[in-house]
């Protein structure tokens, strides 16, 4: 049974720094694509950054030169590391896994779209105050 489970949210203010975790189990860590992928109240789903199976990464425009996406494949666990944090970051933030051979760019789209990757973790909540 694949879990994710995200932790590392919280309140912070503009122009702090979060870094945002999730545990991965039940599978081949290292074998799939990978991401993060947010969702503000009223607001449809955004993929932030994606790791893809080929070892590239890639980001939404808005978070370019602030947030890094990277792993532990000791640990099981993908990171988003968020800096430079705006309001308009606010939203929660979804890590996500699936096993198609993918390149980060496909997997960020992935990420935006209806269908979403084949796991997603329940969440973990990033509020930035002004």
């Amino acid at each position: 049974q694949v879990q994710l489970v995200e932790s590392g949210g919280g309140s912070v203010q503009a122009g702090g720094s979060l870094r945002l975790s999730c545990q991965a189990s039940g599978y081949t860590y290292s074998s799939y694509a990978m991401g993060w992928f947010r969702q503000a109240p009223g607001k449809e789903r955004e993929g932030v950054a994606a790791l893809g199976t080929d070892g590239t990464t890639s980001y939404v425009d808005s978070v370019k030169g602030r947030f890094t996406i990277s792993k532990d494949n000791a640990k099981n666990t993908l990171y988003l590391q968020m800096n430079s944090l705006k309001p308009e970051d606010t939203a929660m933030y979804y890590c996500a896994a699936d096993l198609v051979q993918q390149t980060a760019t496909e997997a960020l789209e992935l990420l935006s779209s209806r269908r979403g990757m084949d796991y997603e973790g329940k969440g973990t909540l990033v509020t930035i105050s002004s």
